[in-house]
Formats: structure tokens, sequence, C-alpha cells
């Protein structure tokens, strides 16, 4: 007999084809797993990419206002209010209050501001339509700031100490020397910021 005749002839064995198969079978699942992880990394930064953008955008909005802050203090029916009015806890009203210069653009007028946050934990900025007018004329609020735990200024004063309040006594300028915010985010991230005023 011719020992040539019972050769196999070339080709793979089902063994060999099921362990090929297994074989990519794992590696598409693992491709699958990393592109998962891939996409919610990427997810993941988009978000945080806006969240720092949006805080950015905020403390560049408070430094121009806070350059801007006029030593004229407010006359309403209801009284006199100062130039610079910083509260340590306020629920009705913005947690600080100041009479702002007009902008060197030309496009706005001098005004009354303010910045404090809401139930929503949101920081909102409020905006009098002037400067000398009724108690009871509602502001403007705009949101500039989402997702925040807590906000919280201080002032410094001529003596160079940090102060929850201005002004402190009577004796106190028209306006601080600088102001300290700190915001807590919602992400658990602290930040602090120190403004100087034009003096």
């Amino acid at each position: 007999m011719n020992a040539h005749r019972f050769r196999a002839a070339p080709g793979f064995t089902l063994i060999e084809l099921l362990s090929a198969l297994l074989v990519l079978s794992l590696l598409t699942l693992m491709a699958y797993r990393g592109l998962g992880v891939v996409m919610a990394s990427r997810d993941r930064i988009q978000a945080e990419s806006a969240q720092w953008r949006q805080a950015e955008s905020f403390f560049v909005r408070f430094a121009r206002d806070v350059r801007l802050a006029a030593p004229r203090p407010v006359r309403s029916d209801a009284g006199t209010s100062p130039a610079w009015l910083g509260r340590p806890d306020a629920a009705q009203a913005p947690l600080l209050e100041f009479t702002r210069f007009a902008g060197t653009d030309g496009v706005d007028v001098p005004r009354r501001i303010g910045y404090g946050v809401n139930g929503a934990h949101q920081i909102e900025l409020w905006i009098w339509p002037g400067l000398d007018l009724a108690a009871t004329t509602p502001p403007t609020r705009y949101v500039v700031l989402d997702d925040v735990t807590r906000l919280s200024l201080q002032y410094l004063g001529p003596a160079l100490t940090w102060n929850n309040t201005w002004p402190t006594t009577p004796a106190d300028p028209p306006l601080p020397l600088a102001v300290r915010m700190q915001v807590v985010l919602g992400s658990g991230e602290t930040v602090v910021r120190v403004f100087a005023l034009r003096s």
C-alpha cells in the first residue's frame, strides 16, 4: 500500500477553528470594554471641562465687576445703602451688593449689582436697572455658575484683616482693599480667589 495515500488534505481541524473563534471573541470583548471605558472617560472629561470653563467665565466676570466698583452709596425711599455691602449670610438678598461704574466699552451704564446663591445651588448675578431706585424695584437675576455647594466672601479692611461683613464700622472706607472668594463646587473642589479693588 502507498503510505502517502492516507495523508490528510490540507486545512484546519474543527478544534483549531473553535480555538480561533474563542480567541477572536475574547479580543472583541476586550476591545468593546476598552472602547466603553474610553467613551465614559471622554464624557467625564467633557463635563469637567465645561464646568471649569463656566467657573473661569464666572471668575473673569466677577473680577471685571470688582475692578469697576464705585465708592458711591445708593439712595432709595427706604434710606441709603453703602457703596459696598457684604453680608455674611443672606436668604432673600445677595451676599454681596455694590455700585459699579460703567465699562470702558461704552455699552453698559453705572449699575447696582450683587452676587448670591439661590436654592438650586447656583451663583446668581443680580442687576438692578439703575442706581437710586425705589426699594421695591426688583433686580434681574442671571445664573452665572451651576452646581455650587457653598460661596463665602471676605473683605480686606484698612487694618489688613479679613472680615465677613462690609462695612464693619461707620468709619470704614466705602470700598474694601480686596475681596476673597471661596467657592465649593458640587464635585468637591474648593476654589479660592483674591480680587484687589482699585484704590
